[in-house]
């Protein structure tokens, strides 16, 4: 069976792109009856019929998946905060950054609008100490697009950023072709206010940029939960302190004594900004079960 990755889903079809073309297809009813939904990004087995309808036969294990946008197997999520209007929200930032670290997605952080400000130059120090590739885009003269298409290549990539920050212009820099107007509206896709949103791959640098409308932190937030156990390891700064806290297994790495994220803190190998987003996130999710998110 042909082997294709889901470029698009819409109205009950799916759009699989092979070696040597692009298919329609329909899933196969076990899919439903497993309640499993094939997701854009998803690598997938195929038959072709020549006079019946193509189907989807297997979905390939996933690496990773997103509920909202529904989209899989991603490599990079790039999160786009502009240097003014809106300011940089550090806790949105480090949210996001810690949701794409827990589905095992590399995040870029991008800092937009940086000739009407040098704001950003100190957040930018904080993720390149923390251990992020950050880039820093000047919209107006084009600065910092070669950047992005260098590290596009050959990935599965998408961008998150709140109203405002400039992502729809910096995607009209990189995919031309995308045509994104105000509002991340696709004029290529034909979508408005009030049609149906979906999920689309685009081919980009010998890889593919999801163009998923409407996502935004909030999206992400009010689909994704990590738990309080799993939450240090979503800071990766923390990463080499954690087994040297004299109560590892359950030290909460916040005011605990013996606590070696803690020393770290106090002897500035981990920015305060980053530790205070980390004990906001504990404190929102502290009380909750694992079964209740089931």
């Amino acid at each position: 069976m042909p082997e294709g990755i889901i470029i698009k889903g819409i109205g009950g079809f799916y759009y699989v792109e092979t070696a040597d073309d692009i298919y329609e297809c329909k899933a196969r009813g076990v899919f439903r009856k497993e309640k499993i939904t094939p997701l854009v990004g998803d690598r997938v087995n195929i038959t072709i019929n020549q006079n019946a309808e193509n189907t989807i036969d297997k979905i390939l294990p996933r690496k990773n998946f997103l509920v909202r946008p529904p989209v899989a197997n991603i490599d990079l999520l790039f999160i786009v905060s502009s240097a003014v209007n809106p300011k940089i929200n550090p806790l949105v930032l480090d949210r996001i950054i810690a949701i794409a670290e827990y589905k095992k997605i590399e995040p870029i952080i991008i800092f937009t609008k940086i000739d009407l400000s040098d704001d950003y130059l100190q957040f930018e120090s904080i993720y390149s100490n923390a251990g992020f590739k950050t880039v820093s885009c000047n919209n107006l003269n084009g600065d910092g697009t070669q950047v992005i298409l260098e590290i596009l290549k050959g990935k599965i990539s998408a961008f998150t950023g709140n109203t405002g920050v400039g992502k729809s212009s910096l995607l009209n820099a990189i995919m031309p072709n995308l045509d994104l107007a105000t509002g991340e509206t696709s004029k290529k896709l034909g979508r408005g206010k009030h049609t149906t949103r979906h999920c689309e791959l685009f081919k980009v640098c010998g890889g593919y940029v999801a163009d998923t409308p409407g996502f935004s932190a909030i999206d992400i937030e009010a689909s994704e939960k990590i738990l309080k156990d799993d939450l240090p390891f979503c800071f990766r700064e923390f990463l080499p302190y954690i087994d040297e806290c004299k109560f590892s297994t359950n030290c909460s790495h916040i005011n605990d004594k013996g606590c070696a994220v803690v020393k770290a803190l106090n002897d500035g190998k981990i920015s305060k900004s980053r530790h205070d987003s980390y004990v906001h996130m504990y404190n929102d999710v502290k009380d909750i079960k694992k079964w209740e998110l089931k």
